[in-house]
């Protein structure tokens, strides 16, 4: 019986293994897409939803559409779309003597879809 024996080439350094390619952004991709995609249309809701506690409480002084009817009222179009904390006090402590406080009237999720409300411009 004979014993074939491979020859080892030592000399010779094996070629470098091709490296598998990370595709796992081909699977978060698409998560991400529609995660931002969601997120989005929440916030068109928000808004849509605030319009309505906008018009529940603030339309008969700030006007329809945030468009001021005249007076002493401030013009919303125009706050600051990055203040949440000065909105929130304005709304819940009131500015005397214009606009009364809103504390026990309204909860914090209204306020909240108010504000996106406000945020969007109207």
């Amino acid at each position: 019986m004979t014993h074939l024996r491979r020859k080892v080439c030592t000399s010779v350094p094996a070629a470098p293994r091709a490296q598998p390619r990370n595709h796992a952004w081909r699977r978060v991709f698409p998560a991400l897409a529609i995660w931002a995609a969601l997120c989005s249309g929440a916030r068109a809701d928000d808004a849509d939803l605030g319009r309505e506690v906008y018009g529940d409480l603030c339309v008969s002084c700030h006007g329809r559409d945030m468009v001021n009817p005249g007076g002493v009222t401030f013009d919303l179009r125009k706050f600051p779309k990055d203040d949440f904390e000065r909105f929130q006090n304005a709304v819940l402590n009131g500015k005397p003597p214009a606009m009364p406080p809103w504390r026990d009237k309204i909860s914090d999720d209204d306020l909240k879809l108010l504000w996106a409300y406000v945020r969007s411009g109207g």
